[in-house]
């Protein structure tokens, strides 16, 4: 008992308190149930939500918090009713492991939107047990909110695809924007922005980066593909832009003004909101009202999106521009994210750290 006792615990590392300072904690993994996927983390990536949660921005966290919801890892351990997975799958675990699975989001396979949705960490499971995330060894979850990574796709690169590439494949998916020859605009060049352009041009469409510096033009423009750069305070490139885009993905994750990008919408335009806000934002009605425009949210994706933007970006040999670091620096990685100080997705390489020190 004691030996299976043992093998219960993992180490990863967890904030303890609002500074989000991250470092070594060991705690019980659940049992392996009959529809469970064990998995031996490699690599998770670090989302723009981690520093939100470890240093509870949004008046929600719990601790002790190990964090990490693009988690990539090797099946150890397959429950008795495990269907889709083998041990030694390399599969990914993104935002969510649980779910209600009756409501009407359930039922059209769209669990993101569940009421009763369970997080990847900084929740309680439904055995009561509090939920922990990728920063970790290892992870029980259960097999619906497992995927498999395509094989040939690397485990680093694959990771934050489960959050930052679903994010932006989705809406794109859902309002119908998947068709080429449509032109987008992406708001804010961070971790899901840089994937909105990769993925945005790889569905055919031109692409122009709005941004608050020029900073990031050359890489947008050579690195990323982007068609087009233009700085959000120049009224003048601004303009010239007016009525001209099928919709905005809007990343930002602070408050700002929705009106000068509701004005590059041409007629049925979507301005589409990803950032997470806590104050409320405000627009003048006649720039909907008389371009008939929409704005609108997008949450994640759903199992099957996921699924579905995995096989479409391993088709068009898409990949993420990533950061590997090790767990011991991770806070140092938290830091610099906080400064928008990464091109454009941190990974840390979990198998590759020391974690218990």
């Amino acid at each position: 008992m004691g030996v299976m006792e043992a093998e219960r615990k993992t180490t990863g590392w967890a904030a303890r308190d609002p500074s989000g300072i991250l470092s070594p904690y060991t705690y019980t993994l659940r049992e392996t149930g009959a529809e469970d996927v064990r998995i031996r983390i490699i690599c998770c990536g670090i989302c723009h939500t981690d520093l939100h949660q470890t240093k509870n921005d949004l008046g929600m966290s719990n601790y002790p918090m190990v964090p990490g919801h693009e988690v990539v890892g090797e099946v150890v351990e397959v429950g008795s009713d495990v269907s889709k997975f083998t041990v030694g799958d390399i599969v990914g675990v993104g935002c969510l492991v649980g779910c209600c699975g009756g409501c009407s989001p359930c039922e059209r396979d769209l669990e993101q939107y569940c009421p009763k949705k369970i997080w990847s960490y900084n929740d309680v499971y439904i055995d009561g047990q509090p939920t922990q995330g990728g920063f970790a060894k290892a992870t029980v979850v259960h097999q619906k909110f497992v995927v498999k990574i395509p094989e040939g796709m690397a485990v680093e690169q694959a990771a934050p695809l489960l959050c930052a590439g679903v994010t932006v494949y989705s809406p794109l998916s859902h309002f119908g924007l998947k068709r080429p020859g449509l032109r987008g605009g992406i708001l804010g060049l961070g971790g899901v922005g840089h994937m909105g352009v990769k993925i945005a041009k790889a569905m055919g469409h031109h692409v122009t980066v709005i941004s608050s510096s020029n900073k990031k033009r050359e890489e947008a423009l050579q690195d990323l593909g982007a068609d087009n750069y233009v700085i959000g305070s120049d009224q003048a490139k601004m303009s010239e832009l007016a009525d001209s885009l099928d919709y905005v993905i809007d990343t930002v994750p602070v408050h700002h003004a929705l009106e000068p990008y509701l004005s590059l919408l041409k007629l049925d335009g979507k301005l589409i909101l990803m950032g997470v806000i806590n104050n409320p934002l405000q627009f003048l009605t006649p720039l909907l009202m008389l371009g008939r425009k929409v704005i609108t949210g997008s949450f994640i994706g759903s199992m099957k999106e996921t699924e579905e933007m995995l096989e479409f970006c391993k088709e068009k040999g898409l990949s993420s521009m990533i950061e590997v670091v090790k767990m011991d620096y991770v806070n140092t990685a938290f830091e610099r994210l906080e400064k928008n100080d990464v091109r454009y997705r941190f990974v840390v390489d979990v198998e590759g750290s020391k974690l218990d020190a």
